[in-house]
């Protein structure tokens, strides 16, 4: 994965499931492609993993799941779709409807509606391509980000589209344009070029104008006067993401408290894996622990551990498994990528 051009800071996730007896931990970004993986991996001090170690001795492999690396929702996210309760018709690649869930949880939005996620952005433009820039980078405020959103809505509302502010980095579009038109997830296009993971032109005409449109309108924006006066990248335009609608009976049930933890991104994203391997450490002493924890009292815990194209699910089991299943993770190759288990005390 390329370095990007701006250090990527942790973004929002996808609408977390409630609270439940159930803990469900899933490990974004655990497994990658690098020239200096092997080298990474030795460089982890023994014992990083011992808590993930002995967590997995007490767990069974419930779930498997690869695609392709160009799918456009990212295995964390199809994890996250089924914690949710969506079944796999349901959570269909690039239509996972992140958005309608927000949506009814921000705005009390009906769940039939259909909705996207609308990110302001920066395509940092090549000879060949353009490249998208991490939108954490850009540090909008909510004066700006809603000054954005005012200056862009009209063009929208053209196409039947209703802008909702949500965050300074992330707006709620409401249109039925959305409502079956697969998009990629943010994190499949960071830092790469935008062309593969733009919808479909013959089914996303109007968004690919709206694009084009935005670029032009916001060449000359106001706020990007003052962004540039203050040598900061220009917000040219907006990526989509989280289309889709909500199953028509209601919002979908979670099946247990299921939550992404990030903590190994940044340092994916950034090739940088000495802090990859503190990450891995830290995340052992701390979520991973905590949910050690748990299952030594008997309550059953799920750990999600997921690559670029797959990820494994494993539950306990309270008849306990041998040492050795914990090797499964390299063995069965889900992930169709280097693994990052081997069994022994680091990765």
């Amino acid at each position: 994965m390329p370095a990007l051009p701006t250090p990527p800071t942790i973004r929002p996730d996808p609408p977390q499931a409630s609270p439940s007896p159930t803990q469900h931990l899933i490990i974004a970004f655990a497994v990658c492609i690098s020239a200096d993986w092997l080298a990474a991996m030795k460089a982890l001090p023994p014992g990083t993993t011992r808590n993930t170690q002995t967590l997995l001795r007490g767990m069974m492999r419930v779930r498997s799941d690869m695609q392709e690396a160009s799918s456009l929702s990212p295995p964390h996210e199809r994890a996250l779709a089924l914690a949710h309760g969506l079944t796999p018709a349901q959570a269909a690649n690039g239509m996972m409807a992140w958005a309608a869930l927000d949506a009814q949880a921000r705005l009390g939005a009906d769940g039939g509606k259909a909705w996207a996620w609308i990110t302001p952005c920066h395509w940092s433009m090549g000879r060949e391509h353009a490249t998208l820039t991490d939108p954490a980078a850009l540090a909008l405020d909510e004066n700006a980000s809603r000054t954005l959103m005012a200056a862009m809505q009209p063009y929208f509302a053209t196409d039947g589209i209703t802008l909702h502010y949500a965050a300074p980095d992330r707006w709620l579009a409401e249109g039925e344009m959305f409502r079956a038109l697969p998009t990629a997830s943010l994190d499949r296009v960071l830092g790469r070029n935008v062309d593969p993971w733009l919808p479909d032109a013959r089914s996303a005409r109007t968004v690919r104008r709206l694009q084009n449109e935005m670029q032009m309108l916001l060449y000359t924006h106001p706020v990007n006067d003052e962004r540039a006066a203050r040598r900061q990248l220009p917000v040219n335009s907006f990526w989509l993401s989280g289309t889709g609608a909500l199953p028509p009976s209601a919002a979908p049930a979670p099946q247990g408290q299921a939550r992404v933890t990030r903590a190994l991104a940044q340092a994916v994203f950034n090739d940088d894996w000495a802090a990859y391997a503190q990450a891995w450490a830290a995340l052992d002493a701390g979520d991973v622990a905590r949910l050690l924890t748990r299952q030594n009292a008997g309550e059953t815990v799920r750990l999600t551990i997921c690559g670029e194209r797959g990820f494994e699910t494993w539950a306990s089991s309270r008849q306990g498994l041998l040492a050795k299943t914990a090797g499964l993770l390299v063995s069965s190759g889900v992930f169709g990528l280097k693994p990052i288990w081997n069994g022994r005390e680091q990765l």
